[in-house]
C-alpha cells in the first residue's frame, strides 16, 4: 500500500474540512529512489545517465477507476484503490542508476511536492541499457 505524503494528507484535510482550495494537478510524475522514502521525503533519486520521472495525465484512461486494471470507469466499492492502466517507461538508463528500492509519485518533473510514495515489491539494480518500467497494473496505490 502506497503512503500520503505528510503534503497531500494536509491539501486533503485543508479542502475537505476547512473549505481551502486544492487544484489536484493534471500530470503526476513517476520516480524512482535508491534509498526508503518518507512522508515528508523522496529518498535519494537517481541522477545523471538519462534517469527522469515518467508523467502521467490524471485520467480514466491512465488509471483504473477499480481494483482491476483495465477499468476506465470511475471508483466505486470500498477498496480506495487504483492502478496504472498503461505502461510507466522511464528513460533508457545511459549508465546505473544505482540499486531502486522505492517509488513515489509527485507533482513535479523535478523537485516539487511528494504525493505518494512505497517500497518496491522488490529490489531492482538497474544499468545501462535497462529496460525500467511498471506493467499495466504494477503500481498500485491504496487510500485506506
Amino acid at each position: 500500500m502506497a503512503s500520503l505524503s505528510n503534503y497531500l494528507e494536509n491539501q486533503i484535510i485543508d479542502w475537505l474540512l476547512r473549505g481551502q482550495a486544492y487544484t489536484p494537478p493534471a500530470t503526476v510524475y513517476i520516480g524512482l529512489s535508491t534509498t526508503a522514502t518518507a512522508d515528508d521525503s523522496f529518498g535519494t533519486e537517481p541522477s545523471g545517465n538519462n534517469y527522469g520521472r515518467v508523467a502521467v495525465s490524471a485520467s480514466l484512461a491512465n488509471w483504473a477507476g477499480t481494483q482491476a486494471a483495465g477499468s476506465t470507469t470511475a471508483s466505486t466499492g470500498t477498496g480506495g484503490q487504483t492502478s496504472n492502466n498503461v505502461a510507466i517507461n522511464f528513460p533508457t538508463p545511459s549508465g546505473s542508476w544505482g540499486t531502486a528500492t522505492h517509488w513515489f509519485i509527485s507533482d513535479a518533473a523535478s523537485g516539487g511536492n511528494l504525493l505518494f510514495h512505497s517500497p518496491l515489491t522488490a529490489s531492482k539494480t538497474i544499468g545501462s541499457g535497462d529496460t525500467v518500467s511498471f506493467a499495466n497494473g504494477a503500481l498500485t496505490v491504496t487510500i485506506g
